[in-house]
């Protein structure tokens, strides 16, 4: 696999030869100082032209940037709606394991990408000095937030209400149903609660990463096990118990990030645990 060194080179020297970039940022995790460099990082980059419908027009000026296994055009694509706008991007999997994300931006729009940052940018190249101001790359928009009452009490009526549906689709034997709500619904805001009691303890100041991929280093490895068993959904009794470990886990942590902020705890968890319980020790008797 090439270098970062070796790959940031060849994208520079060619938007430098290149007269329809003008400019060039670099994007993501590897603008980002609190997470370690490897080779699994994509290189998220941005290349604000002149002429993008030029470079639509065939794919061979990719070819300097090396042996392609596979490569996505999201904007060119019938299946799934594209999001960019007039923004164009290449998804490209080299022979080496290298992953470029290389996006071409009109260079009009330059205004629109820095509005619309999430912070985590570094300006490489900038021919025409259009950019007046340092930019100082920061994760800061990821950083864990403390939730308002609402929030909270939200977190807690979604959470409690859908395992409803998990519930349902146990009970009716829909294995599929039961999990995509556990998975997609429930679970996520299990762990935005625990990511709230982690900004409790430690204060809500760095991000836990995206899909949670840190967690784990702030938990008690005793509840990461727990968490970890609630993915083993072969069957629907491994649902049905993934669902109580959720909501004990739930529990837990909601009862002390509702003490630490003064928030009513809500009734939803007494009614829905019992609710469930019912179903459930009725099915196993049927």
């Amino acid at each position: 696999m090439r270098s970062e060194q070796e790959i940031m080179q060849m994208l520079l020297q060619f938007a430098q030869s290149e007269q329809r970039i003008r400019l060039v940022t670099l994007e993501g995790s590897r603008t980002n100082k609190q997470i370690t460099k490897d080779g699994w990082q994509d290189y998220d980059v941005s290349f604000f032209v002149t002429d993008l419908v030029s470079f639509q027009q065939d794919d061979d000026w990719l070819h300097p940037f090396g042996e392609r296994l596979m490569m996505q055009k999201p904007e060119d694509m019938e299946l799934f709606l594209p999001e960019l706008g007039n923004w164009f991007s290449y998804l490209i999997i080299f022979a080496d394991g290298v992953k470029l994300d290389l996006t071409l931006i009109p260079l009009d729009e330059v205004d629109r990408y820095f509005a619309e940052s999430d912070g985590l940018v570094e300006v490489l190249l900038d021919k025409d000095n259009l950019i007046r101001q340092p930019i100082v790359a920061t994760d800061q928009q990821y950083w864990i937030k403390p939730p308002t009452a609402r929030q909270f009490d939200d977190c807690c009526n979604e959470f409690w209400f859908v395992s409803t549906y998990v519930v349902k689709g146990l009970a009716r034997g829909e294995l599929l149903f039961a999990i995509d709500h556990l998975h997609e619904i429930a679970r996520p805001n299990l762990l935005r609660m625990i990511g709230w009691h982690i900004g409790c303890e430690r204060g809500f100041t760095f991000s836990i990463g995206k899909n949670y991929k840190f967690i784990d280093q702030f938990m008690q490895k005793e509840d990461w096990n727990l968490l970890l068993t609630t993915y083993e959904n072969g069957t629907i009794e491994q649902v049905w118990q993934s669902l109580f470990t959720c909501y004990e886990l739930f529990r837990q942590y909601s009862l002390v990030v509702a003490t630490d902020f003064n928030y009513p705890y809500p009734n939803y968890d007494s009614k829905i645990t019992a609710y469930t319980k019912r179903i459930y020790f009725s099915d196993s008797i049927s």
